[in-house]
């Protein structure tokens, strides 16, 4: 049996709609992690409004599961807010604007997405946003604001729905890590990180 290869783009044989995306990255302002896929036969669309010359980054851990139609929307989407007008006059042609000042643009920094996050069909993920290790997203919705480790949030605004575990277990898994041990060590915990045993994962963690 060959060993899991975060190279390779098609890891079911025969189907091309679902790849990892780490060595299908053109941009290098997108940074994804080792096995995280998409269910999808490419990546890059699904990140929008982002520019060569756009100032953010979209950061992905490793072994995320990101769903058909997601969109990432990058900060470039903003409109100048804080005058009387958002139109963009300065971006169409024939309008006598120039390019607003960099601090009269809405920016919210790089958008970061922990490790393990599941991120439902059709989710759309705001600009800036931070979605800690292990959380998962709903499908449809929409996540303007941060997401802790562990949790489930949907809807539209996203909000909570409740922690995945209880505080002791997700401070084990924040510590255990799992995502940065190595291919053989993590073939071999496969059993523990699979188990719905909750109360026996916990014991073995502490």
């Amino acid at each position: 049996m060959n060993a899991p290869d975060p190279n390779t783009i098609n890891p079911i044989a025969g189907y091309d709609r679902e790849i990892y995306v780490k060595p299908t990255i053109k941009n290098p302002n997108i940074i994804v992690g080792d096995f995280t896929y998409i269910a999808d036969y490419e990546f890059e669309s699904h990140v929008t409004h982002f520019y060569p010359w756009s100032r953010d980054k979209l950061i992905i851990g490793k072994f995320c599961q990101i769903a058909a139609g997601v969109e990432f929307v990058m900060n470039d989407a903003n409109h100048q807010m804080n005058a009387v007008t958002t139109f963009p006059f300065y971006t169409l042609d024939g309008w006598h604007m120039k390019a607003p000042e960099k601090s009269d643009m809405p920016f919210k920094g790089d958008t970061v997405i922990g490790n393990d996050v599941w991120i439902g069909q059709n989710a759309v993920i705001l600009p800036g946003v931070n979605i800690g290790d292990g959380a998962i997203i709903g499908a449809n919705s929409v996540v303007g604001s941060r997401v802790d480790p562990y949790t489930i949030v949907a809807g539209n605004p996203a909000k909570l729905i409740r922690k995945r575990f209880d505080d002791e277990l997700i401070e084990l898994m924040l510590s255990f890590k799992w995502w940065d041990k190595s291919i053989d060590e993590i073939n071999a915990l496969i059993p523990l990180l699979t188990s719905s045993d909750l109360e026996a994962v916990k014991s073995k963690l502490r």
